[in-house]
């Protein structure tokens, strides 16, 4: 036994690369010792030092059994498997995917019993095994075994997976050489596939894998190995169970992207057609596949300029015929169809649809809406869409996918579902969005004034809003989705839903500041209004765009608006209507230093409003009533209408009112000199528009403190308001800031 044994101990040192030294050190052995053993001069190893060689050496399995009981199987001497594809050409970018891969593979090293597992998942073409085939070039120097790799073929356009078996085979073949005796069952297979594994280093690769039952049987049993998979599917089982570290690879960047066209290209092409390179950069989404086959081709077509590949990615019909590179996997559609004929029928009906939303993403209930069906179910099915990586959820709760998964959404819905079922199925989604922007709103401004609105229709998803701050929260995320879904309904014929939606963002977008999106929604409703033919939609988009305009400095703008919107109300015989728009007329005036004409109209505005018997519009008018009478002067009686509105705004509960009127209140006894009372009344009129989020209104608020502040000579006060007030502006993107930077610039 001694001189077998002394042989295997030394040809296992030198296997693991251990000089004397290191295997003493790492047994604590004697190098006398070890030497004597080596050379067989000890007849009988005691069990202890047998063990701790057995560790030393990482032995494991049938191998470890067999070295322990005095019979060692000396290292393998058939050859190290090196089966690794090439290192594909022009590799750029992935740096974090990289970073992360040296992360997991280190931390598998500090856990010498456990084998590492990290899976590579992401959609079609995005460059899951060029990810994979690198990095493990980059590692072999730390798998000195081998490197095992097989396609498992989980998404081959035959639709015909490797089986573990025959995977098994391969592998087994390469680590003891084609003359072993081959295993007849699977769990044989597995564990001869394990006991060869045993005391080695290996890489094991198994791309492109289907399922996790795919990936289980070819998993080692023994540590120092290291696995990594990649796959569309997410694997979450091999992540909870196994150990498996996720890893999600995203589309290039814009930087990236360019790099690889400068690869394949050249820096000289590149950069003598940046416009171009921009339009294919854009039109490939960041997909590698799609980028290399634009390149491919304007690499064997060296006459054709850039701009000419550039323009034929433009056309959204068709727009995926010009990703085919002339094989089964360069063909961006067949690529992308390997994974959607993965799905169950009722989630690639959803996939279909979905290409109806606008983008730029959508939550559950969105998803629900568009198919008809139940939030519950359309969750399911956007988890198995975002397994498949057909879809990402970029946000808790929120779902997107890249263009080019669109325009391959789009082409199927238009091929396997009727323009009836696509119609519908986007009337439920404008019928979602409406509805709860339409309870939002309501949240946001109770005591505004209600335009009627149908109901929706069977299958819309609704999402419960308890309070101001969710209907805030959800604005916030719908922001441009909502805006995206104005223009949707616009080209696609659905005008109510148009003019409807723009009056639902509204309050929103007013309090926000967004004044450019504010404007582009109500040009939108005035166009669907006209084509509706509907006074009363025109008389509310005229209105309210004669409204921003003011806002916006753009009076003679107003002033047609409103002209417009005036006539439009008359024929309705509507005298609120009326009222408003005297009411808007009249800031016109004040803006324009006229406040006794700003004055007649405020009056107007009150006598319609209260023939109406609309006690809110009374309260505004009360308060346009105060605020000529402060600038003509006679601030007594500006505070006596402006308590007269207070009262009423107190009494329908209107929050809105009360911070605008307390404002007027500030300013009426800011010129009386009594500056105590007019910092109470500004800091009302600071917190209530803080509280209801607008910002502007806000920042104006706070302008008047700080004058406040100064008049009563409390400079620090003032500072701290003037400077809270300019934040917002810059915030909000104001550009005239002048007057602002003017009062501090004076305080020092």
């Amino acid at each position: 036994m001694s001189h077998v044994f002394g042989e295997a101990v030394q040809e296992l040192r030198r296997h693991s690369a251990l000089t004397q030294e290191d295997l003493a050190a790492k047994t604590g052995l004697s190098v006398r010792h070890l030497r004597d053993l080596e050379a067989g001069r000890i007849a009988r190893p005691r069990p202890a030092t047998m063990l701790l060689l057995a560790d030393a050496f990482g032995l494991r399995g049938v191998r470890r059994d067999r070295f322990l009981a005095g019979t060692p199987t000396p290292a393998p001497t058939s050859g190290v498997p090196a089966q690794l594809p090439a290192d594909g050409f022009g590799f750029v970018g992935r740096a974090g995917a990289l970073t992360r891969l040296d992360e997991i593979l280190a931390g598998a090293v500090e856990q010498p019993t456990a084998m590492g597992l990290a899976i590579v998942s992401g959609t079609a073409g995005v460059g899951k095994t060029a990810l994979a085939v690198h990095w493990a070039h980059r590692v072999a120097a730390h798998f000195p075994d081998g490197q095992l790799y097989v396609n498992l073929r989980g998404f081959d356009p035959g639709g015909v997976p490797v089986s573990p078996s025959t995977a098994l085979a391969g592998f087994v073949n390469a680590l003891a050489g084609p003359g072993d005796r081959p295993a007849t069952t699977l769990d044989e297979q597995v564990a001869r596939y394990r006991s060869l594994l045993g005391g080695r280093r290996v890489l094991v690769v198994l791309d492109n894998a289907g399922d996790a039952d795919q990936v289980r049987p070819l998993l080692p049993g023994a540590p120092g190995c290291f696995v990594l998979v990649t796959s569309r599917d997410q694997f979450l089982g091999l992540v909870s169970v196994n150990g498996a570290h996720p890893l999600t690879l995203d589309v290039l960047s814009g930087g990236e992207s360019r790099e690889l066209l400068t690869r394949r290209l050249g820096a000289a092409r590149v950069t003598a057609e940046p416009d171009a390179v921009d339009a294919i950069v854009s039109a490939s989404s960041g997909l590698p596949l799609a980028l290399s086959v634009v390149a491919a081709r304007a690499a064997i077509n060296t006459g054709f300029r850039l701009m000419e590949l550039a323009a034929n990615l433009r056309p959204v019909s068709g727009r995926l015929d010009a990703f085919d590179g002339g094989e089964p996997v360069t063909n961006l559609r067949l690529v992308m169809s390997w994974s959607y004929r993965t799905l169950d029928a009722h989630t690639a009906r959803l996939f279909r649809l979905l290409s109806v939303h606008p983008g730029p993403d959508f939550a559950v209930a969105a998803a629900a809406s568009i198919a008809g069906i139940a939030p519950a179910q359309a969750h399911r099915h956007l988890t198995e869409l975002t397994r498949a990586h057909l879809l990402s959820e970029h946000r808790p709760g929120r779902f997107t996918y890249h263009d080019l998964l669109r325009a391959y959404a789009a082409e199927l819905t238009a091929a396997e579902d009727s323009e009836a079922n696509r119609h519908a199925a986007r009337s439920r989604l404008l019928d979602h969005y409406l509805s709860v922007a339409y309870a939002a709103d309501e949240l946001l401004y109770p005591q505004r004034d209600r335009l009627p609105v149908d109901p929706p229709g069977p299958g819309v998803a609704s999402v419960p809003l308890d309070d101001r701050d969710q209907a805030m929260w959800w604005f916030a995320d719908e922001h441009q989705v909502l805006l995206s879904a104005v223009r949707l309904a616009g080209d696609h014929g659905f005008d109510r839903h148009t003019s409807h939606l723009a009056w639902a963002i509204t309050t929103y977008l007013n309090q926000g500041g967004y004044w450019e999106d504010w404007t582009s929604s109500l040009r939108a409703a005035l166009s669907a209004a006209v084509r509706l033919a509907d006074d009363r939609a025109e008389a509310y988009a005229h209105g309210v765009l004669g409204f921003a305009d003011i806002s916006l400095h753009q009076y003679d703008d107003a002033r047609r608006h409103l002209e417009l919107a005036y006539d439009r109300y008359r024929r309705l015989g509507d005298l609120a209507g009326q009222a408003r728009v005297e009411l808007n007329l009249g800031w016109i005036r004040d803006r324009a230093g006229q406040p006794a004409e700003a004055l007649g109209h405020a009056r107007e505005a009150l006598r319609l409003h209260r023939q109406a018997g609309h006690v809110t519009g009374q309260a505004f008018a009360l308060n346009a009533v105060g605020w000529s009478h402060s600038q003509l002067g006679d601030h007594h009686a500006a505070i006596e209408s402006c308590e007269q509105a207070l009262a009423l705004f107190r009494s329908v509960d209107n929050v809105l009112g009360q911070a605008i009127t307390w404002a007027s209140l500030g300013h009426a006894h800011l010129q009386l000199d009594a500056s105590t009372e007019a910092v109470a009344c500004f800091e009302h009129a600071v917190r209530l528009r803080r509280d209801i989020g607008h910002r502007r209104l806000e920042a104006d608020a706070l302008m008047s403190l700080g004058d406040a502040h100064l008049a009563a000579g409390d400079a620090t006060p003032a500072r701290s308001a003037w400077q809270r007030a300019l934040d917002i502006l810059v915030s909000l993107g104001e550009a005239d800031t002048g007057v602002l930077d003017a009062k501090l610039a004076a305080l020092g």
